[in-house]
């Protein structure tokens, strides 16, 4: 069944989501479907009062499954995104209900966006954090061109997103990339304690208190995202984008650039 890419289950007020795709979590069609599908029922259902987001396996995710993407060779990237990672991002700032996001491992690409529109960050000892769109020669999309200069300045979101390297968890603390830090061991309980925690509270007027700072920090969202996705389109249909799924597939280093030989 699809639905077994992403583990739903409801524990008293939260509502717990858990990607299950090991061992990288990618996102495929099936899974960003199913997590489209808990988040409108965690819209709908009045018994929801916060949602956490966690994953199985040795990471939270790697971002999309770039197997996923061989159908689309040669097409537009726009229509996929438009159904797929813009309306996801929206559900998930627009959920007038707290998001508690507990990640572990590594958080890369569009799994950085979808960890970014959450409202709170709970990450494991450990974590890096990955924008990676542009090792495979992509621009990043998923919101992630607002959402991480927004949280760690453009200075510091141009050079992870240029140079491709990790973000460690103690950066990503002392930057405001996520708000707390625990061992591995105790994350699901430290995200579940506080959804709970949340869950108790005034919950219609953290709604509210999210629709504001919504208003106020992230006004251009929509228009954002639909730009991503023309961006992306431009990028996907690059030669640089097919030598970065080339050199992916032959688990060797992209070469973008290669220096003219002297005669």
């Amino acid at each position: 069944m699809p639905e077994d890419v992403l583990l739903v289950e409801q524990q008293g007020p939260v509502l717990l989501l858990t990607l299950n795709r090991p061992k990288v979590n990618a996102f495929d069609h099936a899974l960003i479907a199913a997590l489209q599908r808990a988040f409108r029922q965690a819209a709908r259902e009045a018994s929801v009062r916060a949602v956490v987001l966690q994953a199985r396996g040795p990471v939270f995710s790697a971002g999309q499954d770039l197997t996923a993407f061989e159908i689309l060779e040669g097409q537009s990237l726009r229509p996929h995104l438009l159904s797929t990672y813009n309306p996801l991002i929206l559900q998930i700032r627009w959920l007038e209900k707290p998001v508690i996001a507990a990640l572990h491992g590594a958080v890369a690409g569009a799994a950085l966006g979808v960890a970014l529109a959450c409202d709170i960050r709970i990450a494991a000892e450990g974590t890096r954090f990955l924008v990676g769109f542009l090792g495979i020669g992509l621009a990043p999309d998923s919101a992630v061109s607002l959402l991480l200069p927004a949280l760690i300045g453009l200075g510091r979101a141009s050079e992870y997103a240029f140079t491709n390297e990790p973000i460690t968890v103690e950066q990503a603390l002392a930057w405001g990339l996520v708000n707390r830090v625990t061992p591995v061991e105790r994350l699901h309980e430290e995200a579940l304690a506080l959804a709970q925690r949340l869950a108790r509270g005034p919950v219609r007027a953290m709604g509210l208190t999210k629709r504001a700072f919504n208003r106020a920090m992230l006004p251009h969202l929509e228009a954002v995202l639909d730009y991503e996705s023309h961006i992306q389109d431009i990028a996907f249909r690059s030669p640089e984008h097919k030598e970065g799924v080339t050199a992916f597939r032959e688990k060797r280093p992209p070469r973008f650039w290669e220096p003219a030989e002297e005669g």
